[in-house]
């Protein structure tokens, strides 16, 4: 009987320890996360207006069942970086009831030792709290939009708070890959995120957005998959449908190329960061971490 008890007690808490265990994720030197904006799954994957985003599809993860959280697009960039809307419903500017003092992705990462920095692109200092910035070329106006760079909602000095120093135009991105932080935002443009050009579905915003993220992406997804990396490419929403279906990618080092049906939204990509590096979750859906796309 007493070996019984303990064959048994010896089971069960092996059991125990089974299922309390987290999935298994790897933990990539560098991730960056890049958002675009305002397009659906059937309006991109497959189309030919999109050649660079469907050859990363070809080549790396991609969920077929990916959605928002909700429309419009600021609260769904909220949801990505923090694990909640906030309580946001609207694109307005938020420097009236900011910097947020709870948690998220990037106050997280620095409180366990590592780095995280968010890069705007025509964004015009580092630090800038601004609500909008235009930049003024020969042949075109480039717009920054604080409402798609959400880190900036968390500048301040507080114990969930982010300094200055870690927003960044995009032209302080590294040439040097390794110089990378451990996680980065970088936000494409109002000119570059398939958001402005005409409206939603407007081939040739989706043409400039794809030639965008080549030329700023490509040579990284290639390093990225020799150096422990990864590359993870999702929207804000889609074309305001109520479905909000859209494209997510994850591209680099331990990815393995398929389709996967597994669905998600913005909360599941965040908690999957978070479990990357042990850090606590930081919203109350707790939403399932991305498993089985990782080799072993």
């Amino acid at each position: 009987m007493k070996l019984f008890f303990l064959v048994s007690l010896v089971s069960l808490t092996g059991l125990l320890a089974s299922c309390s265990q987290k999935p298994e994720t790897p933990r990539p030197d560098h991730i960056i996360v890049i958002m675009e904006e305002n397009h659906g799954y059937d309006e991109l994957i497959g189309s030919s207006n999109a050649p660079f985003i469907n050859q990363l599809a070809q080549e790396s993860a991609i969920f077929t069942d990916s959605h928002g959280v909700t429309h419009p697009s600021q609260p769904n960039y909220l949801a990505l970086y923090s694990g909640s809307t906030q309580g946001v419903t609207g694109d307005d500017c938020l420097d009236k009831v900011s910097p947020y003092t709870t948690p998220n992705l990037g106050a997280s990462l620095i409180k366990k030792g590592f780095t995280f920095k968010g890069y705007g692109q025509t964004m015009p200092s580092a630090g800038f709290l601004g609500c909008e910035y235009i930049k003024s070329t020969l042949t075109d106006l480039f717009l920054y939009a604080r409402k798609h760079a959400p880190w900036v909602n968390w500048i301040g000095k507080g114990e969930n708070n982010i300094p200055a120093s870690v927003s960044l135009p995009l032209t302080e991105f590294p040439k040097d890959f390794s110089k990378l932080p451990t996680v980065a935002f970088v936000i494409p443009d109002m000119d570059n995120d398939m958001h402005n050009i005409g409206k939603p579905g407007d081939a040739a915003a989706i043409q400039r957005g794809d030639q965008w993220l080549k030329d700023n992406m490509g040579a990284y997804v290639k390093w990225a998959k020799t150096h422990n990396s990864l590359l993870i490419v999702t929207f804000d929403e889609d074309d305001f449908k109520p479905i909000n279906h859209i494209p997510t990618i994850f591209s680099g080092a331990n990815v393995k190329t398929g389709q996967y049906d597994q669905k998600i939204n913005h909360y599941n990509v965040l908690h999957t960061i978070e479990a990357m590096y042990d850090l606590p979750v930081q919203d109350s859906t707790k939403a399932e971490i991305i498993t089985g796309i990782w080799k072993k």
